[in-house]
């Protein structure tokens, strides 16, 4: 069963987990679980998608229970009315905040994509990236006796393609465990010797009008065990101490 964030008539909330596909695709096709199912079935309600999240990033998930209300969140998505932000663990020390304005190029499947246009123009994209905690730890990953981690508090302002994994790949601070964009070299480091092996990226916080009521909502989820896992290691519990408690919260 699925930690539900948010529910009332109109939309619900839920705590996808790492690894779970949002809907069926059958580029996936061995894939057994999918977020829209399972809460199709949790609730007993047909469920509309209004935005994503990669297979391998937790966090929170909102979806409409009609079309209409479907249709209302995707404008503000779409008008970037929705305030989005997600926490990563990266490679390096990263020292300042600052802002990735960096295009990106939308990113094709070769299959699903087979017969689609080759030739995309790079689209705005900005990423606003601000350091929480930074740890040097004694382990050799590399070239170097130490291996150097940051914890950081990510808000795309643009929606693109794995915008995050990307624009953090392209200032050299990459993410634990993005096997796509990431450093193979470190990924394969921490799950040795911290036995973490997933994408190190989450979903924390979604803020947005609801779209019937005008209430401004703030939904909120946890980090889950993996995460709790990995920032015992690095000694950094109660950096963000209202992500550390597994109960849902809404602000």
């Amino acid at each position: 069963m699925l930690e539900v964030l948010f529910q009332d008539q109109h939309l619900i909330a839920i705590h996808k987990p790492a690894g779970w596909l949002v809907h069926r695709s059958w580029l996936d096709r061995h894939e057994t679980r999918f977020v829209m199912q399972t809460v199709r079935d949790q609730i007993g309600q047909y469920v509309f998608p209004v935005h994503r999240l990669d297979k391998p990033t937790s966090g929170v998930l909102l979806m409409a229970l009609s079309s209409e209300v479907a249709c209302l969140l995707a404008q503000q998505f779409e008008y970037h009315a929705v305030e989005k932000k997600y926490h990563a663990i990266v490679r390096g020390y990263v020292n300042e905040a600052g802002i990735i304005d960096y295009p990106l190029k939308e990113e094709k499947d070769k299959i699903a994509d087979k017969y689609a246009s080759k030739i995309s123009q790079p689209q705005s994209c900005i990423t606003h990236y601000s350091p929480l905690a930074k740890v040097e730890c004694p382990i050799e990953i590399g070239r170097y006796p130490t291996s150097r981690f940051s914890l950081l508090a990510l808000k795309p302002k643009t929606g693109r393609k794995h915008q995050l994994r990307r624009h953090m790949a392209h200032v050299r601070h990459p993410i634990i465990g993005d096997t796509t964009h990431g450093d193979l070299r470190q990924n394969r480091g921490v799950a040795h010797h911290f036995a973490t092996s997933r994408l190190m990226l989450h979903a924390s916080y979604l803020s947005f009008k609801h779209p019937m009521t005008g209430d401004k909502l703030q939904l909120i989820a946890k980090w889950d065990d993996a995460w709790i896992h990995l920032l015992s290691q690095f000694g950094w519990l109660g950096i963000v101490p209202e992500l550390e408690s597994r109960h849902s919260s809404m602000v």
